[in-house]
């Protein structure tokens, strides 16, 4: 029976860079992973292939906006096969060069499933065991299907997996859920031509973000023609050969929808059943996630975890953090500090684009700590008025003293890539006035930033 020093079960974020670390630290290191297409849920199902058709889509809509900038275009429609196949050629590449890696021969790849049957012993699907001195989990997550829905289990639904394997444009939709992929999905859909209806229980889209920033998304989403209903109570999920059928309350009123698919965005769920990790000793969360410390160190201290199936945060450069944070703590790597949550960076690519950084207001009133606050609309900026790109706002909290920045928030044109501009700046304490000492060219979308941090920075110097 083989031994490693290091086993990460899963080839995703979590796991390939976790394998990476270990590899070059010296440890004997393989990864697991019977996955019939390797590269992860970010490369093949999630991140890329999500991005590489939201992009289209926004190029279509532009086109399609053309009148407004002036621009006699006569027709502008989305070509799903042409789409399709320049996002299989593109996925392809990216998958193709992590397989690359996988194969390099630095750690061994094993093309299996494990279970645990004991701490440090993995039973795999081809038949063979091995053991390991320490086990990374990063296997992900898998689609959610709630019990609390009725009918969902029992309808046929799609994915996010099938949505973003289209070919063709669907006649209409209903959407399930208010979350990133939900509402990200929910405006492809849109642009590309579908009938879409998106229903979701909690009050707002994109719960987990402040009320403020949520509504502006649904505002942009109700503008390009969804039909859009939050706060609902879903009574019955039914469907036969001609579609679906959704029947919900809002507001009070019954309401019945129907349509000729089914989209369920209800969430993602940590994918640890098959591994049996009752027989490693390995504890999990109510919400199925399993739990960690601060060192990714499991209830089984030689068996880590990290990514989607521990959390905290589904991201995947936080996951690449946790799984390499995890290789180093079990080479006794010194000086090591933990993942940084009070840099916490999200980034939404709805149009317009939702993006957040550190600590945020919801997280410091329940802390009680005293921030500032400033924030400056897009639709008063010369750069964004231009553009026709109106919807949102640049937000900057700041400590109340010496005005170092403690988060932003931006709804709004590229808010993805404006973020970064407090990434350096957050990591190196810096405040207001540091980044006002920096030069800010005009005209840019970047160049809105520095409205907020005036406005604090005067708020300071009057105190």
């Amino acid at each position: 029976m083989i031994t490693y020093d290091f086993v990460s079960l899963g080839g995703g974020s979590a796991g390939f860079n976790a394998a990476r670390v270990a590899a070059s630290l010296g440890l004997k290191t393989a990864i697991i992973d019977g996955a019939k297409d390797l590269g992860g849920l970010c490369i093949l199902r999630g991140c890329m292939p999500s991005k590489t058709l939201l992009y289209m889509a926004e190029v279509l809509h532009l086109a399609q906006k053309g009148k407004t900038f002036g621009l006699k275009i006569p027709s502008a429609h989305a070509d799903m096969k042409a789409i399709h196949a320049r996002k299989k050629k593109i996925i392809g590449e990216f998958a193709a060069y992590r397989q690359q890696a996988l194969a390099s021969g630095k750690f061994d790849l094993i093309r299996a499933y494990a279970r645990f049957l004991d701490p440090h012993t993995l039973a795999l699907s081809d038949g063979r065991t091995i053991r390991a001195r320490h086990i990374l989990i990063g296997t992900g997550s898998k689609v959610s299907v709630p019990a609390a829905v009725p009918g969902l289990a029992t309808a046929k639904f799609w994915t996010s997996d099938d949505v973003l394997d289209l070919d063709f444009i669907p006649k209409s939709v209903i959407v399930l859920g208010g979350g990133i992929v939900a509402c990200e999905l929910t405006q492809f859909l849109n642009r590309i031509g579908t009938r879409v209806v998106l229903v979701q229980r909690s009050p707002n889209i994109l719960r987990d973000h402040s009320h403020e920033a949520s509504c502006v998304v649904q505002k942009a989403l109700v503008d390009e023609g969804v039909e859009l209903f939050a706060g609902t109570i879903i009574e019955r999920v039914t469907s036969d050969a001609r579609g679906v059928t959704v029947t919900f309350l809002h507001d009070g009123k019954k309401i019945t929808r129907r349509a000729a698919h089914l989209f369920n965005a209800l969430g993602r769920e940590p994918h640890t059943a098959p591994l049996d990790l009752a027989a490693a000793g390995v504890k999990t969360r109510p919400d199925g996630q399993i739990t960690i410390n601060r060192w990714q160190q499991t209830s089984a201290p030689h068996i880590y975890a990290a990514g989607d199936c521990s959390g905290p945060h589904e991201i995947v450069h936080t996951a690449i953090l946790q799984g390499e944070l995890a290789a180093r703590h079990v080479a006794k790597v010194k000086k090591l500090k933990p993942v940084d949550w009070s840099l916490l960076l999200s980034v939404v690519f709805t149009d317009p684009q939702l993006a957040t950084i550190g600590r945020l207001e919801r997280e410091l009133d329940a802390a009680g700590t005293p921030y500032l606050v400033a924030s400056y609309p897009f639709n008063d900026h010369g750069k964004s008025i231009l553009m026709d790109a109106n919807y949102g706002y640049v937000k900057v909290i700041a400590e109340p003293k010496r005005g170092r920045i403690l988060g932003a928030e931006i709804v709004g044109k590229d808010a993805g890539e404006l973020i970064h501009a407090f990434s350096g700046p957050l990591a190196m304490r810096a405040t207001v006035f540091d980044l006002l000492r920096a030069p800010w060219y005009h005209p840019t979308l970047a160049e809105i930033i520095t409205y907020p941090l005036e406005e604090i920075a005067e708020k300071l110097s009057e105190t």
